[in-house]
């Protein structure tokens, strides 16, 4: 029997809607095999995910890190899943600290532009919404439904509000020192959804093709936001430069309607992220 693997997860330690302790018996519900937590530059969901772990499933420790390439003006934002990567690394810890610091203060100053134009938010309520977790728009997102502005996650990314008119840009990592970073930390770098064109502007693949040069080890394919086309073209680039194939659902909870193992990743591609690591080990409960 093929296992069921998911690897791109959110909990409440970024912007996602269940514990990581609920996300791991979630998973194992939901019958995967391996799971991986990957919240926005964040390992605080790690610790606690471990505890809860379900017997019989795998769990690989892993973070979205927040990026950017410099290639064009203005620069295109873009994110790499990092696994079992060392979380003591002292140059990770001081960037992914710097990010979320970032993060706080755009949020602050979005709430800011609300507040000017009239529309009741609260942030101290936002960053008690977040409960210490890496404070992002889906948190905002979650006070505009309260306010009875919108009556979705998704129209509040609309061009109205948070996708265009009150959204500001972040204090991301330069992507090629992200990839040097996650590789000196153990740990192996992917490009999560990088063909997604309805997240908005998308990378050229000879920048792929110079990450890879540079460290990159695979590329998300089977995503909810890739058009079928969208996942042909990153499974055909991904065979060209020989890098890994993975698909996560990238499950939010109920901030999304995707469901855990939606998509998957399949065993060898796995194997190859484990054996390519040297920072944490997966961890599986009994």
């Amino acid at each position: 029997m093929i296992p069921r693997i998911d690897l791109h997860t959110h909990s409440t330690a970024s912007d996602g809607t269940l514990g990581p302790a609920e996300l791991v018996r979630a998973a194992a519900e939901a019958g995967l095999d391996v799971v991986a937590i990957t919240d926005h530059d964040t390992t605080a969901g790690w610790e606690p995910a471990l505890r809860a772990l379900p017997a019989g499933l795998r769990l690989v420790r892993g973070a979205e890190l927040s990026c950017r390439w410099d290639g064009v003006e203005p620069a295109i934002p873009l994110h790499l899943l990092a696994y079992l990567f060392d979380p003591d690394a002292p140059e990770l810890v001081a960037e992914l600290a710097r990010v979320r610091a970032a993060r706080v203060q755009r949020g602050e100053r979005i709430v800011a532009l609300l507040r000017a134009d009239g529309i009741d938010v609260s942030w101290p309520e936002i960053l008690a919404g977040a409960g210490g977790g890496t404070v992002g728009r889906p948190h905002i997102a979650q006070a505009l439904i309260r306010a009875g502005l919108v009556t979705t996650t998704a129209e509040a990314f609309g061009s109205d509000w948070l996708g265009e008119r009150y959204r500001l840009p972040k204090e991301d990592i330069e992507v090629f020192r992200a990839v040097r970073l996650i590789r000196a930390a153990g740990g192996v770098p992917v490009f999560a959804h990088p063909r997604a064109s309805r997240r908005g502007r998308i990378v050229p693949d000879e920048l792929i093709a110079d990450l890879a040069a540079a460290g990159l080890a695979g590329l998300e394919a089977d995503h909810e936001d890739h058009s079928p086309a969208e996942r042909a073209h990153v499974r055909g680039l991904a065979a060209e430069l020989g890098l890994l194939v993975t698909g996560s659902s990238d499950f939010h909870g109920t901030h999304k309607t995707v469901r855990l193992g939606e998509f998957s990743t399949g065993p060898e591609a796995y194997e190859r992220i484990v054996a390519a690591s040297s920072g944490v080990i997966e961890v599986a409960s009994g």
